[in-house]
């Protein structure tokens, strides 16, 4: 089994996040929105408005998980993390705008696998593009064309 370094505060400090500040990140979910407002006095004179958290999505927990059946005893920097989590967003990003120009062109208001299969040849290149492929899921012969 391998050992997880832990930054200060121990293994379960760890855990919740605590210990030392900017450091590696551990697999759990981050606090998004800053911290959270001061607690209005009992007495009702100093009444503050909540401010709602705003949940922020990431792909932070997906990376990371990849990242331990490949490389289980490597960890990641919070910095290197955010890195990788705008490099998919952008990815997605062109995907997306690449499987949007192909609906278009063939006059179709959906966007399908096949446009979607489409824009990863022509965006990823070369083995990339065609590991991917192969990747995605086949249609079972039971189940009817749509």
């Amino acid at each position: 089994s391998s050992s997880v370094r832990w930054p200060q505060g121990g293994e379960e400090a760890g855990r919740r996040g605590e210990g030392s500040g900017g450091g590696e990140y551990h697999g759990g979910e981050e606090a998004q929105g800053g911290e959270a407002p001061p607690k209005s006095k009992e007495g009702g004179a100093d009444k503050k408005k909540k401010k709602a958290n705003k949940s922020v999505e990431t792909y932070k927990i997906y990376i990371f998980k990849v990242l331990k059946q490949v490389h289980p005893d490597i960890g990641i920097s919070s910095k290197a993390m955010s890195i990788m989590n705008s490099f998919i967003n952008d990815i997605f990003e062109k995907l997306v705008g690449e499987s949007t120009k192909l609906a278009r062109y063939n006059k179709k208001p959906t966007i399908t696998s096949r446009e979607i299969q489409t824009s990863v040849r022509l965006v990823l290149p070369g083995e990339l593009a065609k590991h991917a492929v192969s990747e995605a899921p086949r249609p079972s012969p039971s189940s009817p064309p749509l």
